[in-house]
């Protein structure tokens, strides 16, 4: 009788633990995109750490007509971090340890959540750090601000398969519903996102397009993404008047980098456009990706039309859209 006595409360002790397991739940994590929190003593925030800190996480993002920075950034003192500061969803510490140390943990104090730790020895070798991790920081923080993006996108995503351009291609994307359709010639899809906030309220747009073009010389691809976007513009984007039509912006430069989209070896190209002979112009970002298999460059492209207003926070939702990209099988 005592062992079975024994044993049921054995049984009642085991049950309330997996119970109160399941009823711990992280809070959700606060913020707006692309801002991050650092966390970092107050005299090192004002010396050579916070300079190099502001160095690559404040540094302006390419593309855009105004300045505006990567990420916004806020610092708060180790003591003072605490309470709601901690559910905040990007989060880089920075501190003087015993060891030089760089480390990533996720939904830490919330979910979702990335928390990232710099160590060092001496302020020196923050400097140190933060120069030989900037490039890691930036994309970890940016990779899960894409991820908690393309989350939302897809709660209220376009379910039914109504772009016929998608169809032929072979592809689907993560698009809201927001996004209607402007033209689906089964070639080229052009869809289009009345934004609803700010000065651009009305007029302020989010536009994305796909489309595929012959794959051509492949030494040659990253000079051509001007070329194709320009042909496209001339024949699909037209303007108000006769005559009018999308281009890429002569006064500025665009950057093309190398990229990975769908697991397929891409370029990110991220400039301005404006309307020829018209007074139009905003920031665009280009994704060409090579498909050997169907011997053609996919081109995912958005660009936006905002104007008086901030554009990083369009660009960024045009970019998740585009990176959600899957080749139906």
């Amino acid at each position: 009788m005592k062992n079975g006595v024994t044993i049921l409360i054995a049984m009642l002790f085991l049950v309330s633990c997996v119970d109160a397991e399941k009823s711990f739940v992280l809070r959700g994590s606060v913020g707006k995109t692309n801002r991050v929190l650092i966390v970092v003593e107050n005299d090192q925030w004002k010396g050579d750490t916070g300079n190099e800190l502001r160095n690559f996480i404040g540094e302006p993002l390419v593309g855009l007509p105004q300045a505006e920075t990567v990420f916004s950034v806020s610092q708060v003192a180790p003591k003072n971090f605490r309470n709601v500061l901690r559910a905040n969803r990007n989060i880089l510490v920075v501190q003087t340890s015993t060891k030089d140390s760089f480390s990533v943990k996720n939904n830490l104090y919330a979910s979702p959540q990335t928390v990232l730790y710099i160590t060092a020895t001496t302020e020196e070798g923050l400097v140190k750090q933060l120069k030989k991790y900037s490039k890691e920081i930036i994309k970890t923080f940016k990779d899960s601000e894409i991820k908690v993006i393309q989350h939302r996108f897809y709660k209220d995503k376009i379910t039914e398969p109504t772009h016929k351009t998608l169809e032929n291609l072979g592809v689907s994307l993560t698009i809201p519903k927001v996004f209607k359709t402007v033209d689906d010639t089964g070639e080229f899809l052009w869809l289009r996102q009345h934004l609803l906030s700010g000065i651009a309220r009305g007029d302020g747009t989010n536009n994305i397009l796909v489309y595929s073009v012959p794959l051509g010389d492949e030494n040659n691809i990253s000079k051509r993404v001007l070329s194709i976007r320009d042909t496209i513009g001339k024949r699909h984007i037209p303007g108000s008047k006769e005559g009018m039509y999308m281009i890429t912006e002569a006064a500025y430069t665009p950057v093309t980098i190398d990229a990975r989209i769908a697991d397929k070896k891409a370029f990110e190209t991220r400039g301005k456009w404006e309307v020829k002979n018209d007074f139009m112009a905003g920031p665009f970002l280009n994704y060409t990706i090579i498909d050997k298999e169907n011997n053609r460059l996919l081109i995912v492209e958005g660009f936006t039309y905002a104007p008086s207003v901030n554009k990083r926070e369009f660009i960024f939702e045009l970019e998740a859209i585009a990176k959600s990209l899957k080749f139906n099988k």
